[in-house]
């Protein structure tokens, strides 16, 4: 594929291209108890408090990711083991999702060059950032778990067309 870059520009980072904002994400039972809590979520200054809240509540993954401070660096626990908890940010989900989609599309030969695969993250990830496109919630749930955390887990049963063999294949996690 030829990707011809509508909303980005070459050499300039798409995360860079919005203002974002920290935001809490309450949901309560009809007593008042709280039922979900977090602080502290990164998403971009035009987002609803409604959009903030389904990211945070339905796709964040909530475990397993691994922590960083400020500046990126990997926070350790006291034995120098990497701390994991959630998402807290709409960049990693985002990263997660079109990071792995373009990986896919690199490994199975989709883009004539790398160049278009770079134009196929930043224009999703743009797209994603503005609302503007949202894949079904099992892409939210999953993709990219592995691709952006090393995150795996215990066979369901489920099965896939491997594009290697063609073949359809039961799936290892």
């Amino acid at each position: 594929m030829k990707i011809t870059r509508r909303f980005t520009s070459a050499g300039t980072s798409v995360y860079e291209q919005f203002a974002y904002t920290r935001r809490s994400s309450i949901l309560r039972n009809p007593d008042g108890s709280v039922v979900f809590q977090m602080d502290n979520i990164e998403v971009p200054s035009q987002w609803s408090q409604v959009a903030t809240d389904i990211l945070a509540q339905k796709y964040f993954r909530r475990a397993g990711v691994p922590q960083t401070d400020d500046l990126g660096a990997p926070l350790l626990d006291e034995n120098g083991t990497q701390v994991t908890g959630p998402e807290r940010s709409v960049r990693q989900v985002v990263h997660r999702l079109a990071g792995c989609w373009r990986w896919w599309g690199e490994k199975y030969g989709y883009f004539e060059t790398s160049s278009d695969a770079e134009a196929f993250y930043d224009e999703v990830s743009f797209m994603l950032l503005k609302q503007m496109a949202a894949p079904n919630s099992p892409q939210w749930f999953n993709t990219g778990l592995n691709f952006a955390y090393g995150i795996t887990g215990s066979a369901q049963g489920h099965h896939y067309v491997d594009p290697d063999t063609k073949k359809l294949t039961r799936s290892k996690d």
